[in-house]
């Protein structure tokens, strides 16, 4: 009887250390208002990132471009918790009047 050989790179890394598929890995959004010319424009930039124990943390981060932000961290236990946050997030900037300014690991948005 031969002895199976592994059929590549995944099935050599245990579960953990396999490669994340492109729905559960981080996300940056960077949303800002349309400057009207008397002051500088505000921003809000969004962050989905894994934690060291499995979990994803939705980083928030708003601001005026050139000044001072602030930051606030939310955690959630699953990537689809997580994810959603972050689409209820964007939504609601989006009907404040900002617009999408760039995007990373996320699909357009809706």
């Amino acid at each position: 009887m031969a002895a199976t050989q592994p059929r590549g790179d995944r099935d050599t890394l245990p579960t953990r250390m396999q490669p994340r598929s492109r729905y559960n890995r981080p996300v940056r959004l960077l949303l800002q208002q349309r400057p009207d010319g008397r002051e500088a424009p505000r921003f809000v930039q969004l962050m989905l990132q894994p934690d060291l124990l499995g979990g994803w943390t939705l980083v928030r981060e708003t601001g005026q471009i050139g000044g001072r932000s602030t930051v606030r961290r939310e955690v959630f236990l699953d990537h689809d918790g997580a994810l959603k946050a972050l689409e209820q997030a964007r939504d609601q900037q989006l009907k404040r009047g900002f617009q999408l300014m760039f995007s990373q690991g996320a699909e357009a948005p809706r």
